[in-house]
């Protein structure tokens, strides 16, 4: 048993020195994180729509897929914000399988980190200078957040992390929305102290470095439903679920409260098609409750440009279709944007 230091990797300010932004990704970043930040606070009435495939493996499907939501964002960009799902890292329940581009820019080679975070950046780079959208992306290691800060406009925190102290006080001095989504268990709780922790000020230590955090006041729930004790998935995003955390946040007396929910995971239990369903469901409740409407800031929807998922190396290779959790195809998440922004 040892641990064997393969090479030392460049510190994020040096990866940013070598592969500098050009000045109009800047300025587009900076637009559409007051954009998308406004939404969270409560200043703009407009909805998140956090869409795009379950892990991004390869830069020319992704980019396909992309440009084609762009085209969609210029039609309904009075209603919503189109934020492209762009997740470089892949957490792996038991460690094994596929752990995203950043571990292996090549699905079926070897890992190779350095070459990882180039390709991650150049990805994400790239949907910026030719769309104008910016992504969001999951902080699955914390000590990888510098490397992608400059570029990401939302981040979400996942149900195994969201408990780790580390990943909070991480969160606590982003500048950018943050989404909390609830732990496995379901717990609300220990979700809504996640979120507490996330606002708050915190010293600690960071790469190597004391720092101090300001908070992050944009910090907010995301509710990707729970797994009991027998691993069956127990969906809560139904109206007595987000009326319930309506209560818990008037009882945390937080800033911006908001939830975004996630149609997949153990909301759909996996069943990729069940998010059409779930996505009716959820604005029906916002519909109905003038505290949903203004609670609900959004949904995560897993897409691509094919249904369905496949085996990394399987033969014929699909294009556009996930390695990873099954998606709902491109016509049918179309066809699904539109809807929401007929009933948001």
């Amino acid at each position: 048993m040892s641990m064997n230091f393969v090479k030392k990797l460049l510190i994020p300010a040096e990866v940013k020195k070598e592969y500098p932004l050009p000045q109009k990704v800047v300025e587009a970043k900076k637009r559409r994180d007051a954009e998308i930040s406004d939404v969270i606070t409560g200043r703009s009435d407009k909805f998140l729509v956090i869409i795009g495939p379950c892990s991004a493996d390869n830069p020319e499907p992704v980019m396909d897929y992309v440009h084609r939501l762009a085209k969609v964002q210029d039609k309904v960009g009075d209603r919503l914000i189109l934020i492209p799902r762009i997740y470089t890292n892949k957490p792996r329940t038991t460690g094994e399988g596929y752990k995203g581009m950043i571990h292996q820019p090549d699905p079926e080679k070897q890992p190779d980190v350095f070459t990882g975070l180039v390709a991650v950046r150049s990805l994400h780079t790239r949907v910026i200078e030719e769309t104008g959208l910016t992504s969001a992306d999951e902080m699955l290691y914390p000590e990888n957040y510098r490397y992608l800060d400059d570029l990401l406009s939302y981040v979400a925190i996942g149900a195994r992390s969201v408990e780790d102290q580390h990943h909070r006080m991480t969160v606590s001095g982003m500048d950018v929305p943050a989404g909390m989504k609830n732990p496995t268990s379901g717990d609300l709780s220990v979700l809504l102290n996640s979120v507490v922790a996330a606002h708050a000020q915190h010293t600690f230590i960071y790469r190597g470095w004391e720092v101090n955090t300001t908070g992050n006041p944009l910090a907010h729930v995301v509710l990707r439903g729970a797994t009991n004790k027998h691993g069956n998935a127990i969906p809560n995003y139904h109206y007595e679920d987000l009326i319930l955390l309506h209560e818990l946040y008037e009882k945390r007396d937080l800033a911006n409260p908001a939830v975004i929910v996630d149609t997949n995971h153990s909301n759909s239990g996996k069943q990729y098609l069940e998010q059409i369903r779930i996505v009716q469901e959820v604005l029906h409740s916002r519909s109905y409750s003038p505290e949903l409407k203004k609670l609900v800031k959004g949904f995560m929807i897993e897409s691509y440009i094919e249904d369905g998922a496949q085996k990394i190396g399987c033969e014929p290779h699909v294009y556009g279709k996930s390695i990873t959790d099954p998606c709902l195809g491109w016509e049918k998440s179309e066809k699904l944007i539109y809807e929401i922004y007929k009933k948001c």
